[in-house]
């Protein structure tokens, strides 16, 4: 539960700044540390020639350029490895987009299965790849912890290009791959281009997978005597703004002006694929949201991975074939719908499995019959439930058993994981979500140590969140004119987020629970002779801070929102709490 607190006014020598922005759109951009006009005209107005960074400025980059222009020259066969997520996916369907306008047919794509082969570059890929002739190999979202493979491919005489942004491994003992700066172990490939390197001075440390990708191909055309349109590059931002939304990296700066113009070129993508999903899903095309890629594009690119092969969601992002992209639009609709079944039961079956764990201050669970992949997804609804970190286990390939963990926000899971790794084979993630390895003899002890761990990391003295609220609204502003100021901001995500609003002692004048499973809820709030709509999903009337009920006052956290059903536009405020 969070305590609310409304932002300081804005002061008035910033407004008169800022005097060229309504008054709500001075405020919101104050509240992200923007105080001029330059600054205010450089963030709500995003230019590609400005905001994109110069790609040799990422180290190793000239070295992949000549690498891949060489194996070019040379019709050498290049295999282009991808993660299976939806960061690797778009990414590796971004690559295959450059070589097929270029005219390059050498070259194939590969994506590891996510249960039988797992995270990551594997000897196996490498091995069968070597076989098929394959010289040099292009990684996109992961390859720069995979020393061993990476080695291994060097052996075959195979080269590597490692294209990633996580974390280079912490160099812990004789090193096996290169040691970089900070002790850092980097894999012993060709080139390495990671902005997170420690030696690498590139601007934007937090590009995802893909948007490394793109940075790769604005060298290789940059570098390449290639006969392709003037700005050509600029139609592959669709693939890097589905990764950069989906992979929740900081929308400010570079990565804002992709996810920006990465908007702009999906409203009009030329890919039969997005076409037809957004047709399935009923998203209007012209007006497709981060939103959208958030919540119905991106978990069916991820579903293909999850609950099948992730091909099927490369072939979606890069096929010409119209039949069989619509083909493929169903199928990823299919198993997303397959995927929330399996999560829902398996969330069912947790309830019944932690009857026991009242008093525990974690929830743990498992069974050998589930999957990994859909154990974060789980987690985050047992979260929601019950309000306390949820670590749950599954069994993935021959006798591994692998968890994830989600924090309440009370705990930095990491840390907890830390101090339970005697039981752990390994462990890895971020403060509020990670993944952990266990082994069948250790799996019995997860409760007691993450139970006990989970109250050394806690702060004694934790504090209750303080959610800072942008400004109070009244249900008069809930109108076009006010979203209007709101949406020059967009694209919202992580680093800038949606603002919130507090609409104060209101009163719905119904309440209301819809959809076909009767788990969404919807407050209705009469405003003279019109009403505003206040929704929230997957909610109940008790589901927040303060019961909502029809005919008793409550206020509402929330932000504006548009929605747009049977084409129909319509205004409303999504619920975030209820106080």
């Amino acid at each position: 539960m969070s305590d609310y607190q409304i932002r300081e006014p804005l002061p008035a020598e910033i407004s008169d700044e800022l005097s060229a922005y309504p008054e709500l759109t001075r405020a919101l951009l104050f509240a992200r540390g923007i105080t001029s006009a330059q600054e205010a005209d450089a963030f709500l107005n995003p230019s590609y020639e400005r905001d994109f960074h110069d790609p040799f400025l990422l180290a190793d980059m000239e070295k992949a350029v000549e690498r891949v222009l060489c194996a070019i020259k040379k019709n050498e066969r290049i295999a282009i490895y991808s993660d299976f997520d939806c960061d690797g996916i778009p990414g590796g369907a971004l690559l295959y987009s450059f070589f097929t306008k270029i005219g390059y047919e050498n070259f194939s794509n590969y994506i590891p299965h996510r249960h039988a082969e797992g995270y990551g570059v594997n000897a196996s890929a490498i091995e069968k790849l070597a076989s098929e002739g394959v010289s040099l190999i292009i990684t996109v979202d992961v390859g720069i912890t995979d020393v061993g493979a990476v080695e291994h491919a060097h052996t075959l005489g195979v080269d590597v290009i490692v294209t990633d942004h996580h974390l280079p491994n912490r160099q812990a003992g004789p090193p096996t791959g290169q040691v970089g700066l900070s002790g850092e172990e980097l894999p012993p490939a060709y080139a390495v281009i990671n902005p997170k390197r420690g030696d690498c001075s590139y601007p934007n440390q937090n590009l995802c997978g893909c948007g490394v990708a793109f940075k790769l191909v604005q060298g290789l055309i940059a570098r390449g005597a290639f006969e392709l349109p003037v700005g050509w590059e600029k139609w592959l931002l669709d693939l890097a703004g589905i990764a950069t939304v989906a992979d929740m990296v900081p929308l400010i700066g570079e990565n804002r002006a992709i996810a920006h113009f990465g908007l702009t070129v999906l409203r009009k993508s030329r890919r039969p694929g997005i076409q037809k999903l957004c047709r399935k899903l009923n998203i209007r095309m012209q007006e497709l949201t981060e939103d959208d890629i958030g919540f119905m594009l991106g978990p069916r690119i991820n579903a293909a991975s999850r609950m099948d092969r992730p091909d099927d969601a490369f072939h979606l992002l890069s096929t010409e074939d119209e039949v069989y992209a619509e083909e493929l639009a169903k199928h990823l609709d299919k198993i997303n719908n397959e995927r929330k079944g399996v999560v829902a039961s398996m969330v069912k079956d947790i309830h019944k499995r932690i009857a026991g764990q009242d008093n525990s201050p974690v929830i743990v669970a498992g069974s050998p019959k589930w999957k990994p992949s859909l154990l974060g997804l789980a987690a985050n609804s047992l979260v929601e439930t019950y309000g306390r970190p949820v670590c749950l286990w599954g069994k993935e390939g021959a006798g591994v058993l692998k968890g994830s963990c989600r924090s309440d926000g009370s705990v930095n899971v990491v840390a907890m994981m830390e101090r339970s790794s005697d039981v752990l084979i390994g462990y890895g993630g971020h403060r509020f979500s990670c993944g952990f390895s266990v082994s069948i003899e250790h799996v019995d002890h997860l409760l007691t140590s993450f139970s006990a761990s989970y109250k050394e990391v806690h702060e004694k003295e934790h504090k209750k969140e303080i959610r800072t609220v942008d400004k109070k609204l009244w249900l008069d502003d809930v109108s076009w004119n006010t979203y209007a100021s709101i949406e020059k901001l967009a694209p919202f995500g992580e680093g800038n987020p949606k603002p919130l609003f507090l609409f104060e002692d209101v009163t719905p004048s119904d309440v209301r629970i819809f959809g076909k499973a009767k788990d969404h809820l919807e407050l209705i709030f009469q405003n003279g002779s019109s009403t505003v709509s206040a929704i929230a999903f997957f909610s109940t009337p008790e589901s927040f801070s303060k019961k909502a009920e029809a005919g008793k006052p409550l206020s509402l956290i929330g932000s504006l929102e548009k929605s747009v059903f049977g084409g129909r536009k319509t205004l409303r405020i999504r619920i975030v709490d209820i106080v």
